[in-house]
């Protein structure tokens, strides 16, 4: 199954990735991938989707399915190197998956929180991500 990142949340102070469940009437109701356990968290918790995040490069920005997906490329089955690992080993995996990352914008403290989820989509969900136009064809059958 596709892993819809629009519904795949990260929260400021939160370890691992979440999925949207529901609105609240104080926020969101999100659902952790590693546990399944469920959370209430205030609107102002800090939530963002992994689809309104994009990466910088020379030539623009690229958003975060897309650098996943290169990064699977990269990486085929193997794991992505772990937050803990060194610099230099980060570096050189998006020097081979995103070469014209912008260093000047793309910090070693974002690579660990990019090689974190993509490894946690990994291993929880799918590296295959729904598309902005299967989202709309999905909605338009619900209103149906």
């Amino acid at each position: 199954m596709k892993t819809d990142l629009a519904k795949t949340l990260s929260i400021r102070g939160q370890h691992g990735l979440f999925t949207y469940i529901a609105q609240s009437r104080t926020g969101a109701i999100v659902e952790a991938f590693e546990d399944k356990k469920r959370y209430n968290f205030s609107a102002n918790a800090g939530i963002t989707t992994l689809e309104d995040i994009s990466i910088y490069t020379t030539e623009g920005e690229v958003k975060l399915s897309e650098v996943f997906t290169r990064m699977h490329e990269v990486l085929a089955d193997a794991d992505a190197p772990g937050a803990k690992s060194s610099d230099k080993e980060l570096k050189a995996l998006f020097e081979k998956a995103l070469p014209s990352y912008d260093a000047d914008r793309f910090y070693v403290s974002h690579m660990k929180k990019v090689v974190e989820w993509y490894n946690a989509l990994k291993k929880y969900a799918s590296l295959e991500f729904v598309t902005e136009e299967e989202r709309e064809a999905q909605a338009k059958g619900e209103e149906a």
